[in-house]
């Protein structure tokens, strides 16, 4: 195995990235499609990677400790820059967008089942590749997984959850943008004209100037939240209540934005005017190495094994993900083009990770506009209220 220090894996994320964002401003098709930045340059490692272990046999292991605090990051960010009062306007919204991902997750078990039974498999290891690992991610695989090997029986299960949840984030990281611009062209969608957007900058603008102070700011104000974030989740934790920790960080940024306007509200804003920017500039870096970081982790040969079967029930999860999408969600969230956000979004939600549907939706928005209810209920439905509603759907198959 050749193991990369935390050091060097941090500085090759960089490098990818910056490669992401190059072949993202120079290839046309990619900035057609809204082809995340990070996506671009994670596949290429992801690649490499895969070809060493398939030409060697060695296997590359990065030491990834940062990823984890660079999303909590760009979540305190997220909750930093919500208006409570967009968060309440988005109250229908975030209620029918659960309701379809909670239908959702009930097509993908039946899926995975079905797809498992004929395949001559237990028709439960058909969940590990349902909602367990696309919607659940890989997370909520780990944690499924000591049940279906001791209570089960079945022995491959962490090979079944990964190889699922690696496909299952691959397909999400692709199929946001380009359903996107669908959806905008057929249906003649009016976008966004605004340039404040929740994340980044627009494509073929400059980036808006930042100084000493705009970035000091910004760095001290997201600690602050994620300190506050993560004392939120131990305190939560002690009702034996799960709650992801990037959760309770956009919580507090919410409470921090809206209920102490000193800290990061309007005072804040006409003491050092740029503080905005500073935040949306360093929230950009944290997604971006996030989900670059994620992808650079990805193993590829863990598809080794149950190829057929997994290539058989994603191609049936990734098709029916995007007829869901394009007949059901898109038409559901309002036919416009915070709708348009919503349905980029989904299906990270339901194939990949809550990161992936804000990467794509973030490509989406620095392409066409910014969609803030989009980005409020999005990571609300993705990292709170689908987890609960997903525990309860998969106990329910189990038994």
């Amino acid at each position: 195995m050749i193991s990369i220090s935390a050091f060097h894996s941090f500085n090759i994320a960089v490098i990818l990235l910056i490669v992401g964002k190059a072949l993202t401003m120079n290839v046309a098709m990619l900035r057609k499609y809204s082809i995340p930045e990070p996506v671009v340059g994670g596949f290429l490692c992801a690649a490499a990677v895969g070809t060493i272990y398939g030409l060697f046999g060695r296997k590359v292991q990065f030491e990834l400790g940062a990823r984890d605090f660079l999303l909590l990051l760009f979540f305190a960010g997220i909750g930093l820059k919500s208006d409570v009062r967009t968060l309440l306007q988005g109250g229908r919204p975030l209620i029918v967008l659960t309701a379809l991902a909670t239908l959702f997750m009930v097509f993908q078990n039946v899926t995975g089942m079905g797809v498992a039974s004929l395949f001559g498999l237990d028709p439960r290891a058909g969940l590990l590749a349902g909602s367990i690992a696309l919607t659940g991610g890989i997370g909520t695989t780990v944690a499924w997984v000591p049940t279906f090997v001791e209570r089960l029986g079945i022995g491959n299960a962490m090979e079944l959850g990964v190889a699922s949840n690696t496909v299952g984030l691959i397909a999400a990281c692709v199929i946001g943008g380009p359903m996107a611009a669908f959806l905008i062209r057929r249906n003649r969608i009016a976008t966004s004209t605004g340039a404040d957007l929740d994340i980044g900058a627009p494509h073929g603008e400059a980036e808006p100037p930042l100084d000493y102070f705009c970035v000091l700011w910004a760095i001290l104000i997201l600690n602050v939240t994620v300190v506050v974030g993560t004392g939120l989740a131990s305190l939560i934790a002690l009702t034996e209540f799960n709650m992801p920790t990037f959760v309770s960080c956009l919580m507090a940024g919410i409470l921090i934005r809206n209920l102490t306007p000193l800290a990061a509200g309007d005072a804040l804003r006409r003491l050092w005017p740029g503080v905005g920017r500073g935040l949306s500039l360093i929230s950009d870096l944290s997604l971006g190495l996030f989900l670059t970081m994620a992808l650079m982790g990805m193993q590829l040969w863990a598809l080794g094994g149950v190829f057929a079967f997994i290539v058989t029930v994603l191609a049936l999860q990734i098709v029916m993900t995007i007829l869901f999408t394009l007949l059901v969600v898109f038409p559901a969230m309002g036919r416009d083009y915070e709708a348009v956000v919503v349905a980029a979004g989904f299906g990270g939600i339901t194939l990949g990770s809550t990161a992936t549907a804000i990467a794509n939706m973030t490509a989406v928005a620095q392409q066409y506009g910014p969609a803030h209810r989009a980005f409020i209920i999005v990571p609300l439905v993705a990292g709170f209220f689908i987890d609960i509603i997903n525990a309860v759907v998969i106990s329910l198959f189990v038994s």
